[in-house]
């Protein structure tokens, strides 16, 4: 299982930007480092890009960036985790994050405990794949499990959360991005998410 490519070529064409556009773009950290795939191909090396997540950030940035300057864009657009905090009750009351979720994933936190904002995204993509009727509440527990453990290992690098079950049994993991992955027949890919257009998409809820 792997991302589809875009090479540099397609990439500009299609979207219209020029070179110097996309390599400021990457100067200024509104597009990851790792985003930039250097292939073999019969003409030699070229540039390619996961297309999904290079099409989508580069709609964003073109969106933003008459109404605010690159180095605020950059800032919206940052997968590093902001130094936010929201009450429990908060969450609820704007959506966040279900009642139920908090009850069954936090359990007896008083209404006023702050969560952080590494806290409040992995109970988000736990409410967003179980109201999505993805995933149990018993592998939710198993999600939050693995979020803990390993997502803040990739210290603000782009990575994928990959959900994937076979004859009942499931199994999560993160992923850096790109990747290549390649699974045995009969494994069904219930869910990939990009967590960085979920922080994204989270930071401009709660921001």
């Amino acid at each position: 299982m792997d991302r589809e490519l875009i090479s540099k070529k397609d990439l500009l064409d299609q979207t219209g930007i020029s070179y110097g556009q996309l390599y400021r773009w990457k100067r200024k950290q509104l597009i990851p480092e790792e985003w930039f795939v250097r292939k073999s191909t019969f003409t030699g090396q070229e540039t390619f890009f996961p297309k999904d997540l290079i099409l989508a950030r580069i709609d964003k940035i073109l969106n933003m960036k008459d109404d605010l300057s690159l180095d605020q864009v950059a800032g919206k657009l940052s997968p590093s985790l902001p130094d936010f905090e929201l009450r429990r009750m908060d969450l609820v009351k704007r959506n966040i994050v279900s009642s139920v979720v908090l009850q069954r994933f936090a359990g007896g936190d008083p209404d006023n405990t702050v969560y952080a904002f590494e806290m409040i995204l992995y109970l988000y993509v736990i409410d967003n794949l179980l109201q999505a009727g993805d995933m149990s509440m018993e592998e939710g527990e198993r999600l939050l499990a693995t979020m803990r453990d390993h997502f803040p290992k990739f210290d603000g690098k782009s990575c994928d959360l990959i959900f994937i079950r076979k004859m009942g049994v499931s199994s999560f993991a993160l992923v850096s991005v790109p990747s290549e992955i390649f699974f045995e027949n009969g494994v069904k890919v219930v869910a990939r998410l990009s967590m960085t257009e979920v922080v994204e998409r989270l930071k401009s809820r709660l921001i």
